[in-house]
């Protein structure tokens, strides 16, 4: 292996020659207290900066043995020390100068969810740290120098400041760890105690902006209606007491601008651990919650809808339902149906987001249009065989809809974002009304064997290109997959992974004969044990990936359009 002496003398020869000579450099470089790699080269200053990584062993950086034992304490500490070295480069960025993005310093940014990424890994032996840097260049040549700032000025004292456990703030971390084992304990007891839901007393639940996930100041904290209040005797904090939501049917209802949608909101955001401060720490919901929406447009590959959506009048299958331009209705019959099929025990919705025709017909409209003359069996018939024939909750938000209340379990009121549970009063309200009708059959039989089959168009491509746009879009080849519906990926880099993961299951998982469930479930597997790094060809790391749950991995195969079966 190279040394850091090397490295300085191969910078030098190179100073001033054309830019394409920084591709000379890479490779390994030992600096002592860690091992430099340069990975990949950009083309140009003006193009994306280049990749590189460090690689710190344990025995010297000797972070606590007991933060390595279990996966969620893994996972928390790289994404302690992800946030640590990103904000240490992000001080030292563009210190060197030049054209282009010369002197860019840059690792993944981390929003308030802690997410297993690719930026940072960390074994029983050694910690890597992979980020960006723009190697710096006047005009289109090489500026060595300013490199050479980067390289054994900024990058050694940021590693030193954050890498190693002596150096960084051991009580903040400690912090995070006990935080993160108070969250998977109760994450663990929900099922144990009957709860698809815990929100802690004190919690703060509204955001700042659209645009900022950071708790809005001065809000008002949550406090639990005594009738739901529970406890929860947490490893690290003790006694935290909270509302549980209980398995079965929950609406929360309330006027406009009350909170109802801001709990919700919270409730889906709660399927991942929240960083200390966020306010939604202790808001723990059932891992395979969906949250599900009308979605106009979208692809459907084959999934079965008869239990919603049954007699169309072209005579189209149900039962197989395909097409490439789905109706609200079809739409959000095949997210459910699709949710099942992920694993789901836990659907949300939120009505100003559904189609109307989907949730609800009202007794006026069954008496005008009757039964046999809709194609559509509303949720509402669905909702209490969901739960009692499949151990499947629901979670809605109605605004103006009352007859949800005679199928609900649980009603609770958001009056100026303070929840009440209003169980017997909407219980009573709804029995002075002709009751609705809603038949008591068990949930429908429904087919669950989509066994999808390779693209055989996509493996004649000699490279597969996979691109991300935000949150709401990825491609592979030319083939775009549209995510806007599915609300709970929370981070760009967790969008890129579904573009890696789409091509795999595409190219390599589908056999013809493991369904879909049971290749999403594979490669849940094989990240779990072989890290994110095994989405790439020989384990090179060439994009910044952040983990996403199975659920959406489900969700995102189903939305592409070539998908066959």
């Amino acid at each position: 292996m190279k040394t850091a002496s090397d490295l300085e003398r191969m910078l030098n020869a190179i100073d001033r020659k054309s830019y394409p000579a920084y591709k000379d450099l890479r490779g390994q470089y030992d600096f002592g207290e860690y091992i430099f790699s340069i990975d990949h080269v950009q083309g140009d200053p003006f193009a994306s900066p280049s990749r590189v990584s460090l690689r710190v062993l344990m025995e010297k950086a000797k972070f606590p043995q007991e933060y390595l034992a279990e996966k969620h304490k893994r996972v928390t500490l790289q994404d302690h020390l992800t946030r640590l070295f990103g904000e240490a480069v992000r001080k030292g960025s563009f210190q060197a100068k030049g054209s282009g993005k010369s002197g860019l310093l840059a690792v993944s940014k981390c929003g308030q969810e802690v997410l297993e990424r690719t930026a940072c890994c960390i074994t029983d032996k050694e910690i890597i740290m992979r980020f960006e840097i723009g190697f710096p260049a006047n005009g289109r040549s090489v500026n060595a120098r300013e490199l050479n700032k980067i390289l054994f000025k900024i990058v050694p004292e940021c590693t030193k400041k954050t890498l190693y456990y002596a150096s960084i703030d051991q009580k903040a971390l400690r912090t995070a760890i006990e935080l993160c084992e108070d969250q998977e304990y109760v994450r663990k007891n929900l099922s144990d105690m009957g709860l698809c839901v815990f929100i802690a007393d004190g919690s703060v639940l509204p955001r700042q902006s659209g645009v900022s996930q950071k708790p809005l100041e001065g809000a008002v904290p949550f406090q639990a209606p005594e009738s739901l209040k529970v406890t929860m005797n947490l490893p690290c904090r003790g006694p935290v007491t909270g509302m549980g939501i209980r398995r079965g049917i929950t609406l929360l209802v309330g006027g406009g601008y009350h909170g109802k949608s801001t709990v919700l909101q919270a409730i889906q955001d709660g399927v991942y651990n929240h960083i200390s401060g966020d306010g939604r720490e202790l808001v723990i919901t059932d891992r395979s919650a969906v949250k599900l929406r009308a979605e106009d447009g979208r692809s459907i590959s084959s999934v079965d809808i008869s239990p919603f959506i049954n007699h169309l009048p072209n005579g189209k299958d149900t039962t197989r339902f395909t097409t490439e331009d789905a109706s609200g209705s079809t739409s959000q019959a095949a997210g459910l149906m699709e949710a099942m099929e992920s694993g789901s025990r836990l659907i949300l919705m939120d009505e100003d987001t559904s189609a109307t025709n989907f949730m609800i017909r009202d007794r006026l409209m069954q008496q005008v249009v009757s039964s046999g003359e809709e194609p559509i069996t509303p949720f509402i018939e669905r909702v209490n065989s969901l739960h009692k024939d499949l151990g499947i909750s629901t979670i809605l938000v109605a605004g103006s809809c009352g007859s949800y209340f005679h199928v609900a379990d649980t009603i609770i009121q958001m009056k100026e974002y303070v929840p009440m549970d209003v169980t017997g009063v909407a219980k009573s309200a709804a029995a002075e009304y002709m009751e609705f009708e809603t038949p008591r059959s068990k949930f429908p039989i429904y087919l669950v064997d989509r066994v999808p089959l390779r693209d055989r168009k996509l493996l004649q491509e000699e490279r597969i290109k996979i691109k991300n746009f935000g949150m709401d879009q990825i491609a592979i080849a030319k083939n775009n997959i549209e995510l806007r519906g599915l609300e709970q990926l929370k981070d760009e880099e967790q969008t890129r992974a579904l573009g890696y993961i789409v091509k795999e299951l595409l190219v390599r998982v589908f056999d013809g004969r493991c369904t879909l469930a049971q290749a999403v479930e594979r490669m849940d597997n094989q990240i779990e044990e072989q890290g994110l790094e095994s989405l790439f060809a020989r384990g090179d790391v060439t994009a910044s990936l952040a983990l996403p749950r199975k659920q959406e991995m489900l969700a995102a195969i189903s939305r592409y359009r070539g998908l066959q079966f």
